[in-house]
C-alpha cells in the first residue's frame, strides 16, 4: 500500500505559478513511477504530467507541454509538480498518483491521493 499526500494548491492569479508536492509513503517510492492529474468540476480526469521511476523520462500532453514541470526526490519519497503561466483554465483539483513499475501510457496508476485545490483567476 501508497499513501500519497499533496500539499501546495492554492488561489493564484492567471500568470502566476504554483509548486504542488506530493509525498509517498508505505513502500519503496523508487519502485512506483508518479503522475499528476487533474479535474475541474464536470469533466473528466485529464493527465497533466508523468514521471519514472528514476525520474529521467517525464510525459506530458499539449495543454501543458512548456508551462508545468515534474520532477521527484527519490531520497525524499516526494515528487512536485511546478505550474508556471497558469491560466484560469487550470483551474482543479489536482491529483497525486503512483503505479508500481514503469510509466504506462494508458495511465493506469495503482495509488491516488486525496488532491489538492489549484484555483486560477483571470
Amino acid at each position: 500500500q501508497v499513501q500519497l499526500v499533496e500539499s501546495g494548491g492554492g488561489l493564484v492569479q492567471a500568470g502566476g505559478s504554483l509548486r504542488l508536492s506530493c509525498a509517498a509513503s508505505g513502500r519503496t517510492f523508487s519502485n512506483y513511477a508518479m503522475g499528476w492529474f487533474r479535474q475541474a468540476p464536470g469533466k473528466e480526469r485529464e493527465f497533466v504530467a508523468a514521471i519514472s521511476r528514476s525520474g529521467g523520462i517525464t510525459y506530458y500532453p499539449d495543454s501543458v507541454q512548456g508551462r508545468f514541470t515534474i520532477s521527484r526526490d527519490n531520497a525524499k519519497n516526494t515528487v512536485y509538480l511546478q505550474m508556471n503561466s497558469l491560466k484560469p483554465e487550470d483551474t482543479a483539483v489536482y491529483y497525486c498518483a503512483a503505479r508500481f513499475g514503469p510509466y504506462s501510457s494508458s495511465n493506469k496508476f495503482d495509488y491516488w491521493g486525496q488532491g489538492t485545490q489549484v484555483t486560477v483567476s483571470s
